[in-house]
């Protein structure tokens, strides 16, 4: 596939032979004269690759590269100079450039550093397009007064090491939240693993979460790294924790108090570096005072409490929310998006979604199944 490829250098001649060798690698490509003209080249178009001169008049190379690195969807550099010094590669280095070459560059150096630049390009524009797609599926949706506060509280908290409690009714939306934390943060590279507390049998929680070695038990017949060790760097999300059990629940505060756990039947301390999110539909503070919850823990949990309104608290949000889920769902089937009468949406406000969030959505897809071309006022009291 042909790449689009800017030469920036002042001198004519390093130009012509850089363009007669990249045309004959079938890609295309744009000269600019010096610095300056470069810039205003890379304002105007999308590059895949500069091939930058760093010694040039009015606008030096060097300048061009922090410049354009300084912006979104910068290309790799691969930076060019007759007057090579390690200090100038270092230099080159530290401010984004893929790599340095030395003029005249060799044919062979110089075919092996545009691949391997236009080959990381692709999988950084790979890795951005996926993580945009992760994003957009968890995106938390509506302008409601309530949720607006909850998305200032995101904004705020994520790029902090803060841990979390999110609260607030089932379906109403709390790992959106979680998500939005991680991805927003500066753990967003490493992983986000999720442990739903209340659907683990309470005799196997300690194993889920912190590993086992082979022969602690009857049934463990090889080693197993849990979810803390696989969260390492990243941030683990312990939904439903208001059901963990008493045991497991000191365990998991002796992580949050020395960033170390053993593995059920180990006797070696593991490491971690793992933020915590923790989500309950519980009151927390009504489960340690009648005993089923550690009062310590809870009060490691919430350095910051985010509660997640109820859909009956923000019905304002509905509209906004079918329309998402109808073009989700067309998404999901092939098909183009329903469209839905404004008093079919009025009806959906009046309703109390005992279900939350969860709930909007079975009821939008029953609606596109069940109902004609266009969902009606009568579609919606029949099937919602």
């Amino acid at each position: 596939m042909r790449k689009k490829i800017l030469i920036i250098d002042d001198e004519m001649a390093i130009r012509s032979s850089l363009r007669e060798i990249l045309e004959y690698e079938k890609h295309e490509v744009d000269e600019a004269f010096d610095g300056e003209d470069g810039l205003k080249k890379l304002g105007s178009r999308d590059y895949d690759l500069v091939l930058c001169d760093i010694k040039m008049p009015r606008v030096d190379g060097m300048e061009v590269l922090q410049k354009a690195s300084s912006g979104e969807n910068c290309p790799p550099f691969i930076m060019i100079s007759a007057h090579a010094t390690i200090e100038i590669a270092v230099e080159a280095t530290k401010k984004g450039a893929f790599d340095f070459l030395v003029k005249p560059p060799d044919l062979n150096r110089l075919l092996l550093s545009v691949k391997n630049a236009l080959e990381k390009n692709v999988l950084v524009k790979e890795t951005k397009f996926l993580k945009e797609k992760a994003n957009k599926k968890y995106e938390i949706i509506g302008e409601s007064a309530a949720i607006k506060e909850v998305k200032l509280l995101i904004e705020k908290v994520a790029p902090t090491e803060a841990r979390v409690l999110i609260t607030g009714p089932n379906g109403a939306g709390k790992e959106l939240v979680a998500r939005q934390l991680h991805a927003l943060s500066n753990r967003v590279s490493a992983p986000f693993v999720e442990v739903n507390c209340a659907a683990i049998p309470s005799e196997l929680i300690e194993s889920e979460l912190f590993g086992h070695e082979k022969g602690s038990f009857t049934s463990a017949v090889k080693q197993r790294i849990g979810k803390f060790e696989q969260a390492d760097g990243g941030t683990i999300f312990l939904d439903e924790i208001g059901d963990m059990s008493l045991s497991a629940q000191a365990k998991v505060l002796r992580v949050l108090q020395e960033n170390k756990l053993s593995r059920v039947g180990g006797e070696k301390d593991i490491n971690v570096d793992v933020r915590i999110l923790a989500a309950t539909n519980k009151d927390l503070r009504k489960e340690f005072e009648e005993g089923r919850f550690r009062e310590d823990l809870y009060h490691r949990l919430s350095v910051i409490i985010i509660k997640v309104p109820s859909l009956k608290a923000r019905p304002e949000d509905i509209p906004s929310l079918t329309l998402y889920f109808l073009q989700a769902i067309a998404k999901e089937q092939g098909t183009k998006a329903k469209m839905i009468n404004d008093d079919a949406l009025d009806y959906l406000k009046t309703l109390n979604w005992t279900g939350n969030i969860r709930e909007l959505r079975n009821v939008i897809e029953r609606l596109v199944i069940l109902s004609g071309e266009k969902i009606v006022l009568e579609d919606s009291k029949k099937y919602a």
